[in-house]
């Protein structure tokens, strides 16, 4: 699994020129979900999200996180995380999972990851043409790969 995380003051998600989703202060997840990812990644990324301590503290120093500022999130599903450039100018996304295993594997990351924060995670449409709006914070944005643990 894939991740860009952007910390936020404020983001939305529209589908068919209507909002879907949309939170203040918190994180926005892009998830991109790879042909060999498990329930083990899910709960590894999920548990590194809840904890990774990217807001600041009283001395501007980032030192809490989305469960110390009760922050809101947003996930996004995109599978163009996976995208593959080394032959040609047309992105090849050989690796991204296919609907049916992404499709339960987002729903699953979406379950542990409510559990681990202690709110709802709110979403966007899995497989639509979507358009997302934000407000970067800091700006902070953070990439992680389940596959690299780093």
């Amino acid at each position: 699994m894939r991740v860009v995380i952007q910390r936020v003051s404020e983001a939305s998600v529209n589908v068919r020129k209507e909002v879907k989703s949309s939170i203040k202060k918190g994180l926005l997840i892009l998830l991109g979900i790879e042909k060999c990812d498990s329930s083990e990644d899910v709960t590894w990324l999920s548990k590194k999200i809840a904890q990774l301590r990217i807001f600041s503290d009283d001395k501007g120093l980032m030192n809490r996180s989305i469960l110390d500022v009760k922050g809101e999130v947003l996930v996004v599903s995109q599978f163009t995380l996976h995208a593959k450039t080394k032959k040609g100018n047309r992105p090849s996304y050989i690796r991204a999972a296919k609907s049916e295993q992404a499709i339960s594997l987002y729903e699953e990351f979406i379950i542990v990851l409510e559990k681990e924060i202690g709110k709802t995670v709110k979403t966007g449409q899995f497989g639509s043409n979507m358009q997302v709006s934000l407000c970067n914070d800091g700006p902070v944005t953070i990439f992680i790969d389940t596959k690299n643990k780093e």
